[in-house]
């Protein structure tokens, strides 16, 4: 049987990342994983093929956007959505990343009683 959609969430921030897995956890229809690196998550998203990437944009090493630019460039990951998770949500800010392949932006800091109706919206 099938367990759902599958959520990969990456972002450095370890409170942050509980936080979003806890509150996407508590809809029985996603199944989430999480990963602190955009290098790591690039990875665990190659082997796991989420539903969906929730992707922070401010991070160390490879930042989110240098991220997206390697899932978009892989043609196994290409056609996944990515959403942005990030308190640059700006009106300018929102277009940029959409400019570069983002499939939305939820703001930062989220609600986590409704993370996981927001992220239903971005799923097919």
């Amino acid at each position: 049987m099938a367990t759902g959609n599958k959520i990969l969430y990456i972002d450095d921030d370890d409170d942050v990342r509980e936080v979003a897995s806890l509150s996407l956890s508590l809809d029985a229809d996603l199944e989430v994983r999480t990963s602190s690196s955009g290098r790591e998550g690039i990875a665990l998203a190659a082997e796991w093929k989420p539903d969906l990437v929730l992707l922070d944009v401010m991070m160390p090493e490879m930042d989110g956007p240098e991220t997206l630019k390697h899932i978009k460039a892989d043609p196994e990951l290409a056609s996944i959505p990515v959403v942005f998770i990030t308190a640059r949500a700006q009106v300018h800010e929102v277009h940029e990343l959409r400019a570069i392949g983002a499939a939305g932006v939820i703001s930062k800091p989220f609600d986590p009683m409704t993370l996981a109706a927001e992220v239903r919206q971005f799923l097919g």
